[in-house]
Order: structure tokens, then C-alpha cells, then sequence
């Protein structure tokens, strides 16, 4: 097995831990979107990630940090799993294992995560409008993911699953550039 595979293997059974753990609480749902937020918005800052991923730097401190992070925002199981994966050397594939989570979650509830990106805010109609094409497509119900993110221009790219669906201007524009040669 190659490295990359033993890391996407590694995220698979997080996600798969993190949802077991999910499961037996009160309301699995809350937790799991929590530890998603969560896990996004550490994954997001990259010189966080670069603290929480040096070696140098003890586990204590790494903890402390987390629990300064989170500790009065999300649960204590959280902010636990949180330091887990950071004490495993996952710091950086905490995005990865939340997604990996949430798409476990949606299967087991027969449903599909899609993540649109978009140039701008979506209104009520348009998500609504989305939700029901990529429901159709899938035959599943959707949770839908609405990502604002400036470097799309315009249009929207969708990922479900390991597929993406580039409807934005930018993939237009290399699509025709491709053709052209």
C-alpha cells in the first residue's frame, strides 16, 4: 500500500471512529456538525496547523491550545476527539477526516453531502433549486454544503462524493482552452 492510500485508509477509519463515538450521544447529529466546524475552521488556519503539526512543540501545549480554541465553544467529546487527532499526527487532515465523517454520516441516513462552490451568496430558491437537482441525479436526499469562494468567478462547482462538477467560468474557460490547443 503507497502512502497516499495508507493516508486516505487512515481518514476512512477516523471518520469511522468519530462517527461510532457520534452515535452514542444524545443527538449524534449535533456532534457530528460540531466536530465538522470545528475541524474546518482548524483545518482552514494554516499556521495553526503548521503549530499543532511540529514536533517541537509538546502535546500538552498542542492540547492547550485546542482547549483555548474550543474548549467554551464545542463539547467536551469534541474538544477530546479534536486532541486525539492532533496528538495522532493528523493535524493537517482534520478537513479530510471531517468530510470523510460528514459523507459516512449522510450514507448511513441514505443521504449524500454535496459541497457547491460559489462566487457569491446563494438565495433560499437557488439552494433549494440545487438541493433538488443533485436529489434527482443521486436518487438521494441531499445535504447540501454552500461554500462562498472568490476565486470561482462565477458559476458553481459542485463535488458529491468523488465527483466534481465544474459549472463555473473558470472551468469553461480552460475547457475551451483545451479544445483549442
Amino acid at each position: 500500500m503507497d502512502h497516499g492510500t495508507e493516508q486516505v485508509s487512515r481518514i476512512d477509519g477516523y471518520a469511522a471512529a468519530l462517527l461510532d463515538i457520534a452515535s452514542v450521544e444524545a443527538v449524534p447529529s449535533e456532534r457530528i456538525d460540531e466536530f465538522c466546524t470545528a475541524a474546518t475552521a482548524l483545518g482552514g488556519n494554516g499556521e495553526l496547523i503548521e503549530v499543532l503539526r511540529d514536533p517541537r512543540i509538546p502535546s500538552e501545549r498542542k492540547q492547550g491550545i485546542i482547549d483555548d480554541l474550543l474548549g467554551t465553544r464545542a463539547a467536551p467529546v469534541t474538544v477530546a476527539a479534536m486532541n486525539f487527532l492532533v496528538s495522532a499526527g493528523q493535524a493537517r487532515h482534520l478537513a479530510d477526516i471531517a468530510a470523510k465523517l460528514a459523507e459516512k454520516a449522510a450514507d448511513a441516513e441514505g443521504e449524500v453531502v454535496a459541497e457547491v462552490r460559489t462566487a457569491m451568496d446563494l438565495d433560499e430558491d437557488q439552494v433549494d433549486r440545487l438541493r433538488g437537482a443533485i436529489a434527482r441525479a443521486t436518487n438521494k436526499r441531499v445535504q447540501l454544503r454552500v461554500i462562498v469562494d472568490p476565486s470561482v468567478v462565477g458559476g458553481v462547482v459542485t463535488k458529491v462524493g468523488d465527483t466534481v462538477l465544474d459549472g463555473s467560468i473558470r472551468g469553461r474557460f480552460a475547457e475551451l482552452r483545451e479544445q483549442w490547443g
